[in-house]
């Protein structure tokens, strides 16, 4: 997400999308290797065309291989 728009505002359907690529992600993660979640995870935000930083998409991709399970992806942005 852009540094200039509040991506943590619930309202703005752009969290929305990229909940549901966290949470496609995060559903099989059990059997991927770090690099294959960033990849997959990278994958799923450019199709669904998002301004998602560097920093975020490793912040995902970190919380994904090391908790996994559901998570409100507006508390990590």
């Amino acid at each position: 997400m852009s540094e200039n728009q509040d991506p943590a505002e619930h309202d703005d359907p752009r969290v929305e999308v990229l909940q549901a690529v966290y949470d496609r992600v995060n559903s099989w993660e059990e059997t991927a290797t770090p690099e294959q979640i960033r990849e997959v995870l990278d994958q799923a935000i450019d199709a669904a065309e998002l301004d998602v930083s560097d920093e975020t998409r490793d912040r995902l991709a970190a919380h994904i291989n090391d908790k996994g399970g559901r998570e409100d992806v507006a508390a990590l942005l």
